[in-house]
């Protein structure tokens, strides 16, 4: 089953620097704007529905990259009504072992307005681009919400936060850089 190694298979060290490639890539060009100047934007996705707009944001968004457990292995051909259940893997750094977490059941703890405030204020660890998520248009952080809401409850909790120096029980990603030897 699963050990308390990093994971090293070629396939999961793969996913994981694209992943983190995308993340690095995503950080706000705009670091000296205040996010209520940039929040304030009038740009928001146009779609037929707030369930579409939600459902286009959580692809282009990379969501489930993290929050969906296989999306990566399936290329990302997962039947939506297994999206964004959370994960079980860990990614460790110097901040500690965070966990995607299960976003079904976390819609199902916070109304629209308070996650649309958690958005807005959180400052949270990595790999999550929080910083970013603050500039997204209300309505946009809505539709993600119906979206969320209306796929339903399903999985489980994500694990704990695991503080730094503490080794995780799940696999893990390990964001350590390393140096090559020379």
């Amino acid at each position: 089953m699963f050990t308390r190694k990093p994971l090293t298979r070629r396939s999961n060290l793969l996913s994981c620097l694209a992943l983190f490639s995308a993340a690095l890539a995503a950080c706000s060009p705009v670091a000296s704007a205040r996010p209520a100047e940039l929040a304030s934007t009038e740009v928001r996705i146009q779609a037929p529905s707030a369930y579409e707009a939600g459902r286009y944001f959580i692809l282009v968004g990379g969501c489930n990259d993290c929050h969906t457990p296989g999306w990566a292995q399936s290329g990302g051909q997962m039947a939506e009504s297994e999206w964004l259940t959370g994960g079980k893997i860990g990614y460790r750094g110097p901040w500690g072992t965070t966990y995607a977490a299960n976003l079904r059941l976390l819609v199902q703890k916070v109304n629209e307005d308070k996650w649309v405030e958690m958005f807005r204020t959180r400052d949270g660890r990595p790999p999550m681009p929080w910083m970013n998520y603050r500039t997204i248009n209300q309505s946009d952080l809505r539709a993600v919400y119906r979206f969320i809401r209306e796929l339903g409850p399903k999985g489980e909790e994500a694990p704990k936060f695991v503080v730094p120096n503490q080794e995780p029980s799940t696999p893990y990603l390990s964001f350590e850089p390393l140096m090559p030897n020379k």
